[in-house]
């Protein structure tokens, strides 16, 4: 029985009132009269769900200060505050005028709120130009507005409900193992060492003959990997055909329902998707009988931090955004693989995707995987970003269809083997939660820790090469090259002429 795991995207079903919203001006802002109280959950529910719809997306500029502050009395009253110039997603250097800038709308906000400066609840960044803050009163909201040194504002606490309550929780997240069909993998040397079959179908096993990923740092974003799984802690790791490389594992989630909470949750995955994908990219190749990652040799640098794979928790949209800062100060990182992802755009993530392309690393994003309630969504965010190259999953038969569960449209940029065509039961095995165990995981969060994998072989072939040079690589191996589909990209990679 096929079972998919991964990027589960829940977004409330409501009946749309078709209207449209023009982005509101600071003179509007003035002059409009707004209701003492907030709108409710269903009401911000609607206006964001037509928006998705319509868009692909929700933009929290795009709404009035009475939308956004209605929001913020839902989440926490937890404000992200962008600033700087248009554009100015980080600063690397001290900047007296940046800081000028931000002095002046944390003394502004401190006036409205009509409280101390040691009340006032604030997080800083040390890279990003992006603060969080308490915010209570509507008027702090349109006080900002006016000001031209905010970038945007967002209420980050606040996510899609479903049935008036809010919707955390598992989603993505496995730790059961399962019997896997021998059919559904191949052994190879040393003894028993196993290949998901959908390897093949890439020619993965075929690229091993010229790289197998040496050298090369993988950074995965996710929810961490298990301290259970010996096979991706600092021993297991080096066994076998597996030598010379290592694994760090680390922790930017915070584990509380306050905000302004420091407390880290650790390293270790408590969900088993970061786990899965982890084995996806990089498992040893040993004699356990377990599943072989697509580079077994290169290293792997795993970040817990996110409760499960949905950004819908304020932590966890700053747990993610503090992993890519860290992994883009790492020379030694490459790529970064992200399985995760929301159905809208998230400031503080957006500005940390941007730091981190311009360290010039790799960054690959799942392009969604759903229940078949919400399959007709599109590509997710982060995934929609120009900076990302966008994955998702199709099935094997003779044209291209998206798996079951998996997203497509025009952001995707490449496609990975999932599943079988007419529903037969392919889903790919990984390493389970617990040691000696194993499961099946699909969707576009597998295709997306597959691709990563293939691109750290190509750049363990070509280690001079820039991060467009594999790029154009990976593109030049893949089935549309040189035009693109609408749905699925450049489609699916033949990992051995990648590294040819």
């Amino acid at each position: 029985m096929k079972k998919m795991y991964t990027l589960v995207v829940l977004i409330l079903a409501l009946t749309v009132v078709s209207c449209t919203k023009d982005t509101i001006t600071e003179t509007e802002s003035e002059t409009l009269q707004f209701p003492d109280d907030p709108l409710t959950v269903q009401q911000i529910n609607q206006r964001i769900s037509e928006s998705i719809r319509n868009t692909g997306d929700f933009d929290w500029n795009k709404e009035d200060a009475h939308f956004l502050w209605s929001a913020l009395t839902h989440g926490q009253n937890v404000l992200t505050v962008g600033y700087g110039n248009e554009g100015q997603s980080f600063s690397e250097e001290v900047d007296n005028d940046l800081i000028t800038k931000k002095n002046n709308l944390v003394t502004s906000i401190i006036i409205e709120e009509k409280i101390d400066k040691e009340d006032l609840k604030i997080k800083e960044d040390d890279v990003l130009t992006v603060f969080d803050v308490e915010v209570l009163n509507l008027e702090t909201i349109i006080a900002l507005r006016k000001s031209p040194n905010v970038r945007y504002l967002e209420p980050n606490g606040y996510n899609l409900y479903v049935q008036g309550s809010e919707q955390k929780s598992s989603s993505g997240c496995d730790t059961s193992a399962e019997y896997i069909n021998p059919s559904h993998y191949s052994t190879i040397t040393p003894n028993n060492a196993q290949v998901s079959w959908h390897f093949n179908e890439h020619n993965i096993q075929s690229a091993w003959n010229l790289s197998t990923g040496s050298g090369v740092t993988i950074g995965l974003i996710d929810t961490g990997v298990s301290k259970t799984q010996s096979l991706l802690n600092s021993i297991g790791i080096n066994d076998g055909y597996s030598t010379g490389r290592s694994v760090q594992k680390y922790g930017t989630f915070i584990d509380s329902n306050w905000w302004w909470s420091s407390n880290y949750d650790g390293p270790h995955d408590k969900c088993g998707h970061g786990t899965a994908m982890g084995s996806t990219m990089a498992s040893p190749r040993n004699d356990n009988g377990m599943p072989v990652g697509v580079a077994y040799n290169a290293n792997l640098v795993a970040y817990r931090a996110t409760e499960d794979v949905l950004l819908n928790d304020y932590h966890e949209r700053k747990g993610v955004s503090m992993a890519l800062t860290q992994l883009g100060n790492r020379s030694d990182v490459k790529i970064i693989s992200m399985s995760i992802g929301y159905v809208w755009s998230i400031g503080n993530i957006k500005d940390a995707v941007k730091y981190a392309y311009s360290k010039g690393k790799l960054i690959f994003a799942a392009g969604g995987t759903s229940t078949s309630f919400t399959n007709g969504f599109g590509v997710i965010f982060p995934a929609t970003m120009s900076e990302t190259v966008a994955v998702t999953g199709v099935n094997d038969g003779s044209s291209y269809e998206r798996c079951d569960v998996c997203h497509s449209g025009n952001k995707i940029d490449f496609t990975i083997i999932m599943e079988g065509d007419n529903d037969t039961s392919k889903a790919p095995p990984v390493l389970n939660f617990y040691e000696g165990q194993r499961r099946y995981t699909g969707g576009s969060s597998v295709a997306t820790a597959t691709t990563a994998g293939i691109a750290a072989l190509v750049w363990s072939r070509y280690p001079s090469w820039s991060r467009a040079q594999v790029l154009d690589r990976l593109k030049q191996s893949a089935d549309f090259y040189p035009s693109k589909n609408s749905n699925f990209g450049y489609g699916n990679i033949d990992a051995l002429e990648a590294v040819q």
